[in-house]
C-alpha cells in the first residue's frame, strides 16, 4: 500500500528548478531596479555603464541568494531526501521479510498438516475396520476435527528434516572430535 504522495518525476523536479531559477532572476532584477530607482547606488549619465553596473549588482544579489539557499536550505532538503530514501528502503526490506515469514509459516503449516494426515493414515493401516477416535469424537459432538486426535507413536514425526541420520558422532568424552583413522 502506497502513501498518498508519490515520488516526483524527474521532469517535474526539473520544471520546479527552472521556475525557481526564473523567480530568482526576476527578484534579482527587481532589486537592482529598485536600487537604481531609489538612487542608492551609482547613477551615471551613460546608460551602458548603468546597465552593466546593475547587471553586476543583480548577479551579486543572485549569487548571495544562491549561497544562502545552499547554506540553509539545500543541506536540510538533501538530508530529508536521504532519510526518505532510507525509510523507503527499510519499508521495502520489512515487506520482503514479512512475505518471507508468511511463506515459511505457510510451508510449516502444510508440513504439519501432512504429518497429521500421515499419522492418521498410519493409524488406519494399523487398525483396519475400526472407527478412528477423531471420527467417534465428532459423532459424539465432543471433537472439532482431527486436530483433537494425537496419535501415540514411538517415533517422532519428521517434518522434512531428520536429525538422526544413523551415524554416531565421532567425539571424545570431553565433546571434541576424534581424529580420523587413516
Amino acid at each position: 500500500m502506497q502513501s498518498g504522495r508519490e515520488p516526483m518525476r524527474d521532469a517535474d523536479q526539473a520544471e520546479i528548478r527552472l521556475m525557481g531559477l526564473i523567480l530568482t532572476q526576476a527578484v534579482s532584477i527587481g532589486i537592482a531596479i529598485a536600487i537604481f530607482d531609489a538612487e542608492y547606488w551609482l547613477k551615471l549619465d551613460d546608460p551602458t555603464v548603468n546597465g552593466i553596473t546593475y547587471a553586476m549588482a543583480a548577479f551579486a544579489v543572485q549569487g548571495v541568494a544562491y549561497y544562502l539557499f545552499k547554506m540553509f536550505f539545500q543541506q536540510g532538503m538533501d538530508e530529508r531526501a536521504r532519510i526518505a530514501t532510507q525509510e523507503k528502503q527499510r519499508r521495502s526490506r520489512y515487506r520482503s521479510m514479512e512475505m518471507s515469514f508468511d511463506r515459511r509459516r505457510q510451508d510449516m503449516e502444510i508440513r504439519m498438516q501432512e504429518a497429521q494426515l500421515e499419522s492418521e493414515l498410519n493409524w488406519m493401516e494399523q487398525h483396519p475396520g475400526q472407527t478412528p477416535p477423531w471420527i467417534e469424537q465428532r459423532m459424539m459432538g465432543a471433537g472439532t476435527g482431527t486436530a483433537d486426535f494425537v496419535p501415540k507413536s514411538s517415533a517422532p514425526l519428521s517434518l522434512g528434516f531428520d536429525f538422526d541420520d544413523g551415524k554416531k558422532p565421532n567425539r571424545n568424552a570431553d565433546g571434541t572430535f576424534k581424529k580420523k583413522d587413516k
